[in-house]
């Protein structure tokens, strides 16, 4: 049985816990010290650390408190690791905690950071999924069941001061760009009020939150990617920046659409992660390495039919973008919205199907002037019904007796 070195307690405030941070500093004291070749297990709070209940009051995600997210398990020190070198950590295994068999997806308010679809989908809303083994299903949207593919959404190494000073100042000019903007265009530092810094403390733990970064985006270590594939049987290979490395994760999702469109999107979920690693040394210069490469994971849902939604980049008022594959895959996600309507769902269930499903997205075309085609590749075979197009129209799936709460703006 290997170690389990991080352990969470559901009940418990993770700023309890001196093995969670939710910040990125080098100045983070390592948590754990493994050796390379070592298995282990490192348990993670949802990236809220608690904040979303199973109830059917979707107002705890309209009152999150997101200066605090994301909470993660880590820093690990892998002993010999040094800046150029390659990570490699292998994902064994993966699952939710026995005491949390469920999870949660949810949209955010507009002025509480919004999503993807924000401007069709302002208001704070929320469905929980239970766990039935390997599948799940949801009370608040009735009508599909599918396999999860239980992967952590954030997953990284810390940088070095360099680092975060780079990502400080370039995401600093993008904000001042615009900075009025609801949501804003950069989660900056917040001056560490809400910071956990682990196991730092005092005045060197305030004065380095100051500054660390906030872990909302992804960037050249890693971090909050949102790959749906990084499964079972995944190996990835982290640039490393500081001695030792600090692996840290978090943000477990039972199940996600690519995009997690949802934002507060996937399946949301506490769980525990069996790992391994190893190094590759001076692996960066070797193999050309920027930002991490990684194997998928051999084991994913195996859907057969499709229903394919393309999207081009003309946004919602007309207007042409040229090769705008994000004005591409919004249009994609809303033609699969309007269609599901067609079968009973509400716009909201809709979205979060598309949010929570094993959907794949692809860029189809980005050479063909003006327009970008991205595509929305739907699994038919998840729904109780037929969802293929008819000479008799479509068939109702869901009778309208049962919808996604909705939080009223206070």
């Amino acid at each position: 049985m290997a170690e389990v070195l991080i352990k969470v307690d559901l009940k418990e405030s993770p700023y309890t816990n001196e093995k969670i941070h939710n910040r990125w500093h080098p100045d983070i004291p390592m948590a754990v010290w493994v050796e390379p070749g070592d298995d282990f297990i490192l348990e993670t709070y949802d990236w809220t650390g608690g904040q979303i209940k199973n109830d059917d009051d979707a107002s705890d995600v309209r009152d999150v408190e997101l200066p605090q997210v994301h909470f993660l398990s880590g820093p690990v020190g892998v002993k010999g690791a040094a800046p150029g070198d390659l990570l490699v950590v292998d994902i064994l295994d993966i699952g939710a905690k026995p005491d949390s068999l469920w999870g949660f997806n949810g949209f955010f308010s507009r002025q509480n950071g919004g999503g993807f679809l924000t401007d069709h989908f302002p208001d704070a809303q929320k469905s929980i999924w239970d766990f039935e083994g390997m599948f799940t299903r949801s009370r608040h949207v009735p009508g599909v069941r599918y396999a999860g593919l239980i992967h952590p959404g954030l997953i990284g190494c810390l940088p070095d001061h360099a680092m975060l000073d780079m990502w400080n100042t370039r995401e600093k000019a993008l904000f001042d760009s615009d900075p009025e903007r609801v949501p804003p265009l950069a989660a900056l530092p917040d001056g560490g009020k809400t910071a956990h810094m682990g196991k730092l403390t005092g005045e060197v733990r305030d004065k380095a939150a100051a500054v660390a970064a906030r872990t909302v985006p992804p960037r050249e270590h890693g971090g909050n990617c949102d790959i749906k594939d990084l499964s079972r049987g995944s190996r990835i290979y982290f640039p490393v920046y500081v001695d030792g490395a600090g692996l840290s994760m978090g943000d477990l999702h039972f199940s996600q659409g690519d995009g997690e469109i949802t934002f507060c999107g996937a399946i949301e979920m506490a769980g525990w992660t069996h790992l391994k690693v190893s190094l590759i040394k001076d692996g960066m210069a070797k193999y050309g390495i920027k930002n991490p490469i990684f194997r998928p994971s051999p084991i994913t849902p195996q859907y057969g039919n499709h229903l394919i939604f393309e999207g081009i980049s003309v946004d919602e008022q007309g207007k042409q973008h040229y090769l705008d594959v994000h004005v591409a895959y919004r249009q994609a996600c809303l033609n699969a919205i309007e269609y599901l309507k067609k079968f009973g769902y509400s716009g909201a269930q809709a979205y979060a199907i598309l949010g929570t499903a094993p959907v794949q997205g692809h860029i189809s075309g980005v050479v063909d002037i003006p327009n970008a085609c991205a595509t929305l590749w739907l699994p038919t075979d998840i729904f109780d019904g037929d969802l293929m197009p008819g000479p008799d129209g479509p068939m109702k799936l869901v009778d309208g007796s049962v919808d996604i709460p909705i939080a009223p703006d206070l």
